[in-house]
C-alpha cells in the first residue's frame, strides 16, 4: 500500500497493491501496521457499509464532535465516488480547507480522514457501495452535519445531487 499525503494534515489517498493472476485479483484493503507506520490512527471499532441505489446520490457532511470524534478510512467496493473532506480543527492550517477526489472500483484507493474533518460523497453510478473503517463508535448525540452546498466551503461538486436525506438537507450551514 502506497500513502500519498494531502494538503490536509492526517489526510490521506492510498494507493493499494494487487497481485493478478489467473485466478484474479488479490489486495490488501486495510492494514493497522501500515496505518501506524504511517502516524494513522489505524483503531477500528466499527466498521459500515453504505450501498447507494441511485447515481447522485449525497451523504454527508458528517462528523461527530469531541470527544467522540474518528478516523475514518473509506473506500468504493463497487460503482464510484466523489469524496470530500473538510478540515474543522480550528488550530490547523488548512483549517475551513477541502479536498476531493474520485474513488472507485476501478482505481480502488482508499481515503483516511483524520478526526476532526467532515465527510461527504456524491455517488456518480447507480448501485455504488462504500466501505467505512471507523475508530470510534457512532454517538448519535455527537453528530454534527454541514450542508453540502454551504457558501463558506464552496465545494465543486461535479454533478448536482439529486438524492439527499431529510436529515442532511436540515443541517445548518457551519458555523464557528
Amino acid at each position: 500500500m502506497k500513502f500519498i499525503k494531502q494538503n490536509i494534515k492526517g489526510f490521506y489517498l492510498i494507493k493499494p497493491s494487487a497481485f493478478k493472476d489467473k485466478r484474479g485479483i488479490f489486495r490488501r484493503n486495510f492494514c493497522i501496521n501500515l496505518l501506524k507506520k504511517n502516524k494513522l490512527n489505524g483503531n477500528v471499532k466499527q466498521a459500515n457499509i453504505s450501498e447507494n441505489f441511485k447515481k447522485f446520490t449525497l451523504r454527508g457532511f458528517h462528523y461527530q464532535k469531541h470527544p467522540y470524534g474518528e478516523d475514518k478510512t473509506l473506500c468504493c467496493i463497487k460503482g464510484e465516488i466523489y469524496n470530500v473532506t473538510i478540515d474543522l480543527r480550528k488550530n490547523s492550517k488548512t483549517y475551513k480547507k477541502w479536498k476531493g477526489f474520485y474513488v472507485n472500483d476501478k482505481n480502488k484507493y482508499l481515503i483516511h480522514i483524520p478526526k476532526g474533518c467532515a465527510n461527504a460523497f456524491l455517488t456518480l453510478k447507480d448501485n455504488t457501495i462504500v466501505h467505512y473503517y471507523c475508530s470510534q463508535n457512532y454517538y448519535p448525540k455527537a453528530e454534527k452535519g454541514i450542508k453540502y452546498n454551504d457558501k463558506m466551503f464552496n465545494i465543486e461538486w461535479p454533478k448536482k445531487p439529486k438524492i439527499i436525506s431529510k436529515k442532511d438537507q436540515l443541517h445548518e450551514d457551519f458555523s464557528d
